[in-house]
C-alpha cells in the first residue's frame, strides 16, 4: 500500500529499539514533510556516526579523538577510576556533578549463562592501568569505585573484581546501598546517586 520508500524507511526504523511499526510509520512520514536540508542533515548526521566515532584508548567510553574528553582533562584525579558496565551508566553520574575522577568500562557484566565470563570484559586493561599509574608514582593510592546496578550480575562483578584485584594494593569501594536492588544507574535520579557516592566503602 506504501511507496517502496517509505516502506524500506518504516522497515529500518522498526529495528530500532522500542519502535515499533506504528511509530517507525509515523516517524517516516513526519521526516516525508520535512525540508530537504533537515533531511540532509539527518542523513550526515547518521553517517558522521560511525565514520567519526572511536573508543577511547584509556577508558573505552566514546571519543572522537585518541583519548575522551574526560580522560584528557588534566583537572580531573587520573588516580580514582569508576569502573561501570557500559557508557551509557557515565552520563548520570557526569550529570551530578560531584565526581571528579575518572572511568573505566568494563563492557558488560559476568553473566555464565549468557556467555559473558570474566575473559570477555575489559579487566585485564583494568590490571594494565592500574600498574602504570603504580609506576608513575607510588606514593599516591589508586581508588577503584566499583558502580555496578544491584543487581546478581552486579553483584556477581564486584566479588569478582574485588578478589582479582586485592593483590594490587588498591583501595577499592563499591556504591553506598542507596541504590534499591535492581534498579538502573541509567535511571536513577541525581540525589540517589550523590549519596551512593558519599556512602561507598
Amino acid at each position: 500500500m506504501l511507496p517502496e520508500p517509505i516502506k524500506n524507511l518504516v522497515d529500518q526504523l522498526s529495528k530500532l529499539p522500542e519502535i515499533g511499526p506504528r511509530a517507525a510509520t509515523r516517524l517516516a512520514f513526519f521526516m516525508l514533510n520535512q525540508p530537504d536540508d533537515y533531511l540532509k542533515d539527518f542523513a550526515r548526521a547518521i553517517e558522521e556516526l560511525k565514520q567519526k566515532t572511536k573508543v577511547c584508548q584509556n577508558c573505552f567510553n566514546l571519543t572522537t579523538d585518541t583519548a575522551c574528553v574526560i580522560c584528557s582533562d588534566t583537572r580531573r584525579d587520573q588516580n580514582t577510576i569508576c569502573v561501570v558496565e557500559d557508557i551509557l551508566d557515565i552520563i548520570p553520574i557526569e550529570r551530578t556533578k560531584r565526581y571528579n575522577g575518572v572511568y573505566h568500562i568494563l563492557g558488560g557484566l559476568i553473566a555464565p549463562i549468557e556467555g559473558l565470563t570474566p575473559e570477555k570484559l575489559r579487566i585485564k586493561e583494568l590490571e594494565n592501568r592500574i600498574k602504570n599509574l603504580q609506576q608513575k608514582d607510588k606514593n599516591k593510592t589508586v581508588e577503584i569505585i566499583l558502580a555496578f546496578n544491584p543487581t546478581t550480575e552486579g553483584d556477581t562483578t564486584a566479588l569478582y573484581l574485588q578478589r582479582v584485584l586485592s593483590s594490587l594494593g588498591i583501595k577499592i569501594t563499591r556504591l553506598g546501598r542507596g541504590l534499591s536492588t535492581g534498579s538502573d544507574l541509567e535511571y536513577t535520579d541525581e540525589t540517589t546517586l550523590i549519596n551512593a557516592f558519599l556512602g561507598r566503602r
